[in-house]
């Protein structure tokens, strides 16, 4: 599959997911660009862009892990023909955007994290010292559940960190590790080494000797 086997439409969809860094209704797609038809929902699906929860209503799409890389690839590539002069002038900011992540060594989603808004959590939260560990586990699981595309997703702990920016290192990983005592919840390293960056291994919590990049949260 290669970015010109994509619709202009298709490819600007990848973007809001891009963007948003995080799942979103097709409401909520629509909001922030094109309309996402059941047609270019089954193919992004087919070939592995999105990744779609459809067991409660309103669905909700996130991009996968190869719709990361399509995007990456979208950075400097030439628009579709009959991309409108908008259109154009999009990709053209991709493409300078694609030169600067090339040379500060960037991924897409080093830079594309969910806003602070998207993330699920009471509207007022205390303090990290005002908080138990048990407060800061609960946090855990709602940004979660805001993260994640769909019950059994893979969340990277390097995007789930800044959704809890106001709770200390400590903290935070006290809670990590007592969550992965939890039935249903599971932390696991990335097993393709190779893709980690430098945010990747700093976001990772030591458990057991073993640097853990990723959760799973059963029950969302």
């Amino acid at each position: 599959m290669t970015t010109s086997d994509l619709t202009g439409t298709e490819m600007i969809v990848l973007l809001v997911l891009m963007a948003e860094g995080r799942g979103l209704t097709n409401t909520e797609i629509k909001e922030h660009g094109p309309e996402l038809k059941a047609p270019s929902r089954r193919k992004l699906n087919s070939l592995g862009l999105i990744d779609s929860d459809t067991s409660k209503v309103p669905h909700k799409h996130s991009l996968a892990d190869r719709g990361w890389a399509t995007c990456n690839e979208l950075l400097g590539t030439t628009p579709p023909a009959g991309t409108t002069p908008q259109g154009k002038a999009l990709f053209t900011v991709l493409a300078g955007l694609g030169r600067h992540f090339r040379r500060s060594n960037l991924r897409l989603a080093d830079v594309f994290l969910p806003s602070e808004d998207s993330v699920a959590q009471d509207p007022v939260t205390p303090s990290s010292s005002e908080q138990t560990t048990a407060d800061i586990e609960t946090r855990v699981v709602d940004a979660y559940r805001s993260l994640a595309a769909k019950p059994g997703a893979w969340v990277s702990l390097r995007r789930l960190r800044p959704a809890l920016s106001d709770v200390s290192r400590s903290d935070l990983d006290r809670a990590f590790r007592e969550l992965y005592t939890q039935p249903g919840i599971t932390l696991i390293p990335e097993e393709n080494q190779k893709t980690l960056t430098s945010d990747d291994r700093a976001a990772a919590i030591s458990i057991g000797g073993q640097d853990k990049h990723l959760i799973y949260v059963e029950t969302v």
